[in-house]
């Protein structure tokens, strides 16, 4: 039964990403799942006990329930999908571990700590070679655009117009494709590293990774996303920053939250109506809904004077009493 429950696994996320799902994260919980129900001698279906107990076993260093429940929740849909073929299949509730908390609050980082964060990236070794170049431009694209690292190391040398300053952002998350326009130093930057990694042997074909990865067994392929978040790891432990979110500790994808507040407090110290301009920044980093956008406005503590200002100006009445 377990056999066929990885089979089943596999047909779903097939009929999912025909319908322009990713999945990355599902996918990764649901073959654990199965892994995880192959050593189950009188295994006969998905029961909530198979998967609690399943929801419990992991790696991290930092585990409670909220965590069990955030995995719990990932096998909403696929239980749902799977009840088709086996009926005893069941849906995991919040009755187990309880009700997911919301989005954690992210590490908004500082000045410094991203220039220090780039100029570890360009110490990587080897020294001769390009593997620093290629972390230091990728961390650095990602902190002055707000792309997503999946959106960055899928870049291929054709979606980088450096003559137009503008990337395109080819089918990701949602499905969606959209263009980045960039800053004029990040279109500086840009081009002395592709003049960098060129003159080290890099493929210039339009199809090629713009970001190539320089290890042997891999060299010239895309970046693996599992291989930046290692490099990452390390150079978070050798910079030390003291973590102001509430995940485990800084994350890549930190920089894209940076991004968004910073370019909201810019707007803000500029005199621009935020209103008018949310719309505008949603579209720019690939947010589904413009509510995901309005989202730091009430979870980053940056911008919770903004928030603030928001609610005098609709209630003016209520904050004179």
């Amino acid at each position: 039964m377990s056999a066929d429950l990885g089979g089943r696994v596999e047909q779903y996320l097939e009929e999912r990403r025909r319908l322009g799902f990713e999945l990355r994260c599902q996918a990764y919980c649901l073959r654990g799942l199965a892994c995880y129900v192959r050593n189950i001698a009188d295994y006969e279906s998905l029961t909530l006990d198979v998967m609690a107990e399943w929801a419990r076993q992991t790696n991290l260093s930092r585990v409670d329930s909220r965590t069990w429940a955030r995995r719990l929740k990932s096998l909403r849909p696929f239980t749902r999908w799977m009840q088709q073929f086996e009926p005893r299949t069941e849906v995991p509730d919040y009755t187990i571990f309880g009700r997911p908390s919301e989005r954690l609050a992210p590490h908004i980082y500082t000045e410094p700590e991203i220039i220090d964060l780039l100029a570890a990236a360009r110490r990587l070794g080897p020294e001769s070679g390009l593997n620093g170049r290629v972390f230091e431009m990728l961390f650095g694209l990602i902190a002055c655009t707000g792309m997503r690292v999946s959106e960055a190391i899928g870049l291929h040398n054709s979606d980088v117009d450096l003559q137009r300053g503008l990337l395109t952002i080819r089918r990701t998350k949602f499905a969606k494709s959209r263009n980045v326009p960039m800053h004029l130093s990040a279109v500086s930057a840009l081009g002395k590293y592709r003049w960098i990694r060129d003159l080290a042997g890099a493929t210039q074909d339009e199809d090629a990774p713009f970001f190539p990865d320089t290890r042997l067994r891999r060299h010239g392929e895309p970046l693996d996303q599992r291989h930046v978040e290692r490099v990452f790891g390390g150079l978070r432990k050798e910079l030390a920053w003291v973590n102001r979110g509430t995940h485990h500790a800084p994350r890549i994808h930190d920089l894209r939250h940076t991004f968004v507040v910073r370019r909201i407090l810019l707007w803000q110290q500029q005199g621009i109506d935020v209103d008018q301009a949310m719309l505008a920044l949603s579209t720019y980093v690939g947010h589904a809904k413009v509510s995901n956008t309005y989202w730091y406005l009430q979870a980053v503590p940056e911008l919770m004077a903004i928030a603030a200002q928001r609610f005098e100006d609709y209630m003016p009445e209520v904050c004179d009493v």
